[in-house]
């Protein structure tokens, strides 16, 4: 059974969510919100954790690394260094240098799936990183509502809010 209940608390109302026994608030109370998780993002928030703060990291994507590890950078280096061992076997260098390689074809699902797994190695480091140094992975688009607050939006549509500071853990009203 779900249901709203308000709290009234020092001249303020919070809103929560109940579901059955226990109450669920949709508000995360962190020293540090990181939002993004690409190269300075994951970098940030294990250091922030390292020197001992609540750490929570905001990510749209659903894998941690950011643009430049799932899609831009690491992907797109993958394809390029085996592009460039393609031309080589095909060029006359391999011939100057002694090398014949009769056969030899490119093997574009095999490419790609040699790019996955890389991408998918990185990623997962990261996510063992995260889970060793105990910070927090939200996925979500985050924006900052005041130096205290970050609202982050959820694919499904529903919002959370992650405060730093001395706040309450409830959404107020």
């Amino acid at each position: 059974m779900t249901g709203i209940l308000t709290i009234h608390h020092m001249g303020l109302a919070f809103k929560c969510v109940s579901r059955g026994l226990s109450v669920s608030v949709h508000r995360l109370r962190a020293d540090v919100v990181v939002i993004g998780s690409g190269p300075g993002g994951y970098v940030a928030s294990i250091k922030a954790a390292q020197l001992g703060m609540k750490t929570v990291c905001v990510e749209k994507n659903d894998t941690l690394g950011g643009t430049c590890l799932n899609v831009g950078c690491i992907p797109s280096k993958s394809l390029l260094n085996n592009s460039h061992l393609y031309h080589l076997v095909h060029s006359d260098e391999m011939k100057h240098r002694g090398i014949d390689i009769e056969g030899f074809k490119l093997n574009l699902p095999g490419m790609m799936k040699a790019k996955e797994k890389s991408v998918s190695s990185l990623t997962g480091g990261i996510a063992y990183l995260f889970k060793q140094n105990k910070i927090d992975h939200i996925n979500g688009v985050g924006s900052i509502v005041n130096p205290n607050e970050v609202l982050v939006t959820k694919a499904d549509g529903s919002e959370e809010r992650i405060s730093t500071g001395a706040y309450s853990h409830c959404n107020r009203e």
